[in-house]
């Protein structure tokens, strides 16, 4: 399209512009010299068009050297103890498991049950959809954890038909199976922002609930008698992503796992002059202090990365700017248990249908070995 006002920039992953540049396209096309990186990251080049009164934006990003990118997020020396007993304080909590057949989502080969279970302390609930293959006999599991969010859940009827117990949860301790704009307005109101609350305190930080929940999602599993009682992993992405590879690592009975683009991997990149994983809590100066940086390490993804025994499938897109290619990669180097990668380098906070297929074809082959 000729005569096309643009501007363009170029930045490193999330930061400031190094360059940026208006013009008109003369010809329909412009070549821009983007330079180069002399360490190993992702160089991002993002280009604005106006036409006919509206904005439209394209993005390529270029990987260096992502194999070593390392994380700058710090272990604290008492990281595994603090899960350890927070785990054990957790399961001295009865389940109270509460199940309830919804018969609008049932089918000829899957029953699908609204469940809540008792979580972390007394009085905490757990809400999530189970969908169980109806054949009388034994199946392998997945936990699917939620992106960021709230919402309701209806089931995954199509994924337990090919053969497996599926339990998706929520994180917020609401029933996932509710109507109307409730989820909308939590999410606008009590809940907004619930990534950052109490943050400033590692004991009382929303996700210490949530972690410990996706732990208690596990006993609930175990304790299906439909359930094979080996055979299970976790599902994710985005926030997902973070919750599939934070329960592999906090539950060594969880045997694999698939992540998509996890989110709160090395959080604090920010005060070290680089890309922070989602929710980008320390790009604003108002937590970046002594407290809430030290609970933050006791969270972050790339700590529970570096504690993965299991082999898992990851992937993720270089333009992706809400779970940064940065982030995520600290993430992905820090495994040392097998992994396969699946990396669409064109995608950014959405995968491909095929990316999917190749996480089913990956799980299928898990589970039959």
């Amino acid at each position: 399209v000729k005569d096309v006002a643009v501007r363009y920039e170029i930045s490193e992953d999330m930061m400031q512009p190094l360059k940026t540049e208006k013009c008109t396209l003369k010809n329909g096309t412009l070549a821009i010299n983007a330079g180069t990186m002399k360490k190993a990251g992702f160089l991002r080049c993002q280009v604005f068009a106006i036409f006919n009164g509206k904005e439209y934006q394209g993005i390529s990003t270029v990987g260096f050297e992502i194999e070593s990118i390392e994380p700058v997020t710090k272990m604290p020396v008492d990281f595994i103890s603090f899960w350890e007993n927070a785990k054990a304080e957790a399961s001295k909590i009865p389940m109270d498991t509460k199940m309830t057949l919804v018969p609008d989502r049932c089918t000829e080969k899957v029953d699908v049950y609204h469940v809540n279970i008792q979580n972390f302390e007394i009085g905490y609930r757990l809400y999530g959809m189970l969908s169980v293959p109806k054949k009388g006999r034994q199946y392998p599991a997945i936990l699917k954890v939620p992106g960021a969010g709230i919402r309701s859940y209806t089931g995954s009827v199509s994924d337990a038909e090919k053969g497996y117990i599926i339990f998706e949860i929520g994180i917020h301790g609401i029933p996932v199976n509710l109507t109307g704009d409730i989820y909308t307005n939590l999410y606008d109101g009590p809940l907004k922002g619930y990534h950052t609350f109490n943050l400033e305190n590692k004991d009382r930080y929303y996700y210490k609930r949530v972690y410990l929940g996706c732990v208690r999602a596990i006993d609930f599993i175990y304790s299906l008698p439909q359930f094979d009682g080996k055979n299970l992993i976790t599902l994710g992405g985005s926030q997902g992503g973070a919750l599939s590879i934070v329960t592999a690592a906090l539950d060594s009975r969880v045997k694999g796992l698939v992540a998509f683009y996890p989110a709160l991997c090395d959080i604090t990149g920010y005060l070290h002059g680089r890309a922070g994983g989602w929710p980008h809590m320390f790009n604003n100066p108002i937590n970046n202090t002594l407290d809430k940086i030290a609970t933050a390490r006791y969270y972050d993804v790339v700590n529970f990365a570096r504690q993965i025994k299991v082999p898992g499938f990851y992937s993720c897109g270089y333009n992706d700017m809400v779970c940064p290619p940065t982030t995520t990669f600290s993430a992905f180097n820090s495994i040392k248990a097998p992994k396969e990668l699946c990396v669409m380098e064109n995608t950014a906070h959405y995968a491909y249908p095929e990316q999917w297929s190749e996480a089913w074809k990956w799980v299928a082959s898990f589970f039959n070995k």
